[in-house]
């Protein structure tokens, strides 16, 4: 979720639910150590519980990284072994770890003894030629032995040579039998599933079947009403009422404001808004006036009061427009 699930993102998704936890997109380790880009670190205090999630291969560098992201205040430290970006390649860090297991241990060590926060691995099924079914046992195996008590494995195989970063998310088939295999291999890891699911029904069924966790990337952020307004009722339990997109929309418009005030542009907010109402009537309306009009320069938080006026519930408008 690179370039996707920035702090505007996660502090849209925590007006949705208050359980599920979140994760930052991918920084890089030496972003922050030797370019001293800790900005990449900012956060609302509201998107609690959230994890970074770290990108690279040094321990060194991991640790200090790690160390950054404890101090200010994130609650989960997590090493990407999965991204398959032709940036992270040539970087020697993401998917590409898969084939360096020995390496990854050595990392995810450094990161537990460097500071307080639970570090977690998330990681593909193998990449390229690897078996599957040698290369991950072994791999969650030295995970275990290095500490870490959390991963997250999207069940599909990596092929970095051959597919586009897009093509890898779709295109190698998904394998859930080999992650259920894993939990029963390794009974005492918490093992979260990630890779083509696309419902909450999807995640009900996978930790019904013994799975610990589901991870949710695309759908939660394409379509985050039919993932994240039910979650904490039907996940977790929770009782109370649950909110509406459009109470949702409403919530952010004194977070824009302050945006706004903050120097910030309008579209980088209401960006991630456009699929607040998917599948719904009028969304089409809604992303359209979201879209044409929020790279303008004296766009503001009416913007998304007439976008939400243009939406239509049963043929009729959800809300009055302004006067």
């Amino acid at each position: 979720m690179m370039d996707w699930t920035d702090r505007h993102c996660r502090y849209l998704h925590r007006r949705m639910s208050l359980r599920t936890l979140l994760y930052t997109e991918m920084v890089t380790a030496p972003a922050l150590v030797r370019g001293g880009a800790t900005h990449l670190l900012d956060r609302d205090p509201s998107e609690h519980p959230v994890a970074l999630q770290l990108g690279g291969s040094d321990p060194g560098e991991l640790a200090a990284a790690a160390r950054l992201g404890a101090e200010a205040g994130y609650d989960e430290i997590n090493l990407n072994c999965g991204c398959p970006s032709d940036r992270v390649q040539s970087g020697a860090f993401g998917a590409i770890l898969m084939t360096r297991a020995a390496l990854v241990a050595e990392c995810v060590a450094a990161m537990i003894a460097a500071q307080p926060r639970q570090v977690t691995v998330k990681c593909r099924i193998g990449v390229d030629d690897q078996d599957p079914r040698s290369v991950l046992p072994d791999f969650l195996g030295r995970l275990v032995k290095a500490g870490v008590k959390r991963v997250q494995i999207h069940a599909r195989m990596a092929w970095l040579q051959g597919l586009s970063p897009k093509e890898n998310r779709d295109v190698p088939p998904l394998d859930y039998a080999l992650v259920h295999e894993m939990k029963r291999a390794f009974p005492s890891l918490h093992i979260s599933l990630n890779g083509g699911i696309g419902s909450l029904e999807m995640a009900e069924a996978a930790l019904a079947e013994g799975l610990d966790g589901v991870m949710i990337g695309r759908a939660a952020y394409q379509t985050p009403s039919s993932i994240l307004l039910s979650a904490d009722r039907r996940i977790y339990g929770e009782t109370g009422s649950e909110r509406s997109a459009e109470d949702v929309a409403r919530d952010m418009l004194p977070y824009i404001e302050a945006h706004l005030a903050a120097g910030g542009k309008l579209a980088q907010v209401t960006r991630h808004m456009l699929g607040l109402f998917a599948g719904r009537p009028g969304a089409r309306a809604w992303r359209r006036i979201l879209s044409e009009g929020a790279h303008r320069a004296d766009a503001g938080p009416e913007l998304v009061e007439r976008a939400l006026a243009a939406l239509e519930v049963d043929g009729q408008p959800a809300v009055s427009p302004a006067a």
